[in-house]
């Protein structure tokens, strides 16, 4: 089983989204679990061109590449893993995922989902280049309990703010709790916009998450 997950893992080094593909439904296949495949196959591949693109031995094309094949395999896995959740009893939470406006990168925000998902949460993804009001309006209408806003551009941070602004003018902000992540942001940013949570990675945004919502 590890071999298959090292198999996956090197598919999206790669950026092969036909091995990717069909390693993924072999994992269906065989009744393996689609959490660790996520988390020991897909994220360690990524994980690997984003440090390798740091260092610039690998470049943007490369890293869409990965990016598309990373794609595949949640899309093939992820509903899988809901399954899972489902199977699990009622969910944990409810959060609203999406890209803010000006900003259509989404393999952060895919990966977190993914990771909320087999967690056990329920999670609503409401894409990429996502005005703060739709935010707003996505988690009233599914009765969030977390509003989760990625941005992968320096240029697009301020939309994270604008997501509290618009919570605060119209006196919603203590019925939502807001995490913000991306490349750029930071702990220190959070606190600035007055965001109730930041994290570095999906798991650690998830046992944020189980920390807040337990208090």
């Amino acid at each position: 089983m590890n071999e298959l997950f090292l198999e996956l893992k090197q598919a999206i080094i790669d950026g092969d989204e036909e091995i990717v593909g069909e390693l993924s439904q072999k994992v269906i296949d065989e009744s393996i679990n689609p959490v660790d495949a996520v988390q020991l196959g897909l994220i360690k591949g990524i994980e690997v061109v984003g440090e390798l693109w740091k260092v610039g031995e690998v470049f943007l094309p490369d890293v869409m590449m990965s990016a598309e094949a990373m794609k595949v395999g949640l899309g093939l896995l992820e509903p899988e893993i809901a399954k899972l959740g489902l199977s699990q009893g009622e969910a944990k939470g409810k959060l609203v995922l999406g890209t803010v406006e000006g900003d259509i990168h989404d393999i952060g925000k895919n990966i977190t989902g993914a990771m909320f998902t087999a967690a056990g949460y329920k999670v609503f993804d409401v894409g990429t280049d996502i005005k703060a009001k739709d935010f707003v309006l996505k988690a009233q209408e599914v009765g969030a309990d977390i509003i989760g806003a990625s941005a992968l551009l320096t240029t697009t941070m301020s939309a994270q703010k604008e997501i509290v602004d618009y919570l605060i003018e119209h006196n919603l902000r203590d019925q939502f709790k807001v995490f913000i992540g991306g490349g750029p942001t930071s702990q220190a940013y959070a606190d600035e916009i007055g965001a109730d949570g930041w994290a570095e990675s999906a798991d650690e945004a998830v046992a944020l998450a189980d920390r807040m919502l337990a208090k």
